[in-house]
């Protein structure tokens, strides 16, 4: 076969390009640490080196979100601990007022500081976070969610804002105030009782409560029913139709409990026959009204008789319920802190893995690159060396 010159000096520019690209190639790994810096150095390798990319770069981001919510949930809990100090105020006034030594004045004065402490929980109740977004208003967090006029409304919604805090863990990072505040079951939760306004005896309804549904048949049902004392040592329950249902005795020197379809309900005092005493399903009030009620209550003039101490049993209850429904608020609160606490930790495992996958796919091999770099000089210098050669060489080279 005849080789010319000139094709040979072809194959040898061929051969130092070559080289050189490979060199040129090698040094842009080492420079950049990267075994795979476009996707024709290894395309299975890129697409997984995406992924994982990808991967690292949710797991950022789930890690700025549970940030942020658990600042947000942290103010959110040191809210509700200051609306636990202002309830926890009112209950506590609440006991003095009932007491029997006290004068319509007195509770005239303890209804004013309660007026104080309504201020104080509709302030907190409209908190702002440190973006500026109310905490309680749901998903319209650019409203006041509590407007006080002609008593307190609730301007919210009942959305709750969720950030995603790892791969389908979706956590909220609030509570609307129509749950915190506004529906808020009276009486014991299950029914709440009331006494007649023309009660005229003193017999005064206190602490009541429900058996347990499952293990009694006949436990409470949910209807409306009433307790009438025919005289001041017997009563019976009538339902809503005025049937009655149920009878017995009551002792008016020392009181007692009247129990009937899982309901209880603890009695002192001595009724006047006719008193009756009304019992129905709970139903939904907020606080402000519940604080409202006890404020009425305690400025009742010429106060400090049964129909006062039914009411301000009436609205214990209501306070009582409302206290839980904080209690319970936290609790979730802080469950919701301690699921994005455990989270973090996942997410920042994940990070490791992930990264450390990255690097196993991406990341270039120093040793074996200073090794290839030392050949592949090489080669190249031998190919510059051959170039040359060829290129010096004449015809009369072969004849010498």
């Amino acid at each position: 076969m005849r080789v010319s010159t000139s094709w040979m000096q072809q194959q040898s520019v061929g051969s130092m390009m070559d080289r050189q690209s490979d060199l040129s190639d090698l040094n842009i790994q080492l420079s950049t640490g990267k075994r795979i810096n476009q996707p024709s150095d290894d395309p299975v390798g890129a697409a997984r080196a995406l992924d994982l990319s990808h991967l690292t770069a949710d797991v950022t981001q789930y890690q700025r979100n549970i940030t942020t919510a658990n600042a947000r949930l942290g103010l959110e809990d040191q809210t509700l601990s200051n609306i636990s100090g202002v309830l926890g105020r009112v209950r506590t006034l609440l006991l003095q007022a009932a007491n029997g030594s006290q004068t319509d004045e007195t509770r005239g004065d303890i209804a004013a500081e309660m007026v104080q402490l309504r201020q104080q929980l509709l302030g907190q109740a409209n908190s702002k976070d440190g973006q500026g977004d109310y905490i309680f208003a749901g998903n319209r967090t650019g409203t006041a969610p509590f407007a006080s006029q002609n008593g307190v409304s609730y301007l919210g919604d009942d959305g709750q804002r969720m950030v995603a805090a790892g791969p389908g863990l979706q956590v909220a990072t609030g509570d609307p105030g129509s749950a915190v505040f506004a529906d808020i079951p009276t009486g014991n939760g299950k029914f709440a009782i009331s006494a007649g306004a023309v009660n005229t005896g003193s017999a005064v309804a206190g602490a009541s409560s429900v058996s347990d549904p499952n293990a009694n048949p006949s436990a409470w049902d949910g209807g409306d029913y009433s307790i009438v004392f025919t005289a001041a040592d017997a009563y019976e329950v009538r339902d809503g139709t005025g049937t009655v249902l149920d009878s017995g005795s009551y002792d008016a020197s020392s009181g007692g409990s009247i129990t009937f379809r899982g309901a209880q309900v603890a009695f002192s005092g001595v009724p006047d026959a006719g008193d009756t005493f009304s019992l129905g399903a709970s139903a939904k009030q907020d606080v402000f009204t519940t604080l409202d009620n006890i404020i009425n209550t305690l400025r009742q003039p010429n106060g400090g008789g049964a129909d006062m101490q039914n009411g301000i049993n009436t609205q214990f209850a209501n306070l009582d319920q409302a206290i839980d429904t904080i209690t319970r608020t936290r609790g979730m609160v802080g469950a919701r802190m301690n699921a994005l606490d455990q989270q973090s930790g996942l997410n920042d495992d994940l990070t490791l893995q992930y990264k450390s996958a990255l690097s196993d796919v991406q990341d270039l091999n120093y040793y074996d690159a200073i090794s290839q770099l030392g050949a592949q000089t090489t080669a190249l210098q031998a190919a510059q060396q051959t170039f040359t050669k060829i290129q010096g060489s004449k015809l009369f080279d072969y004849l010498r």
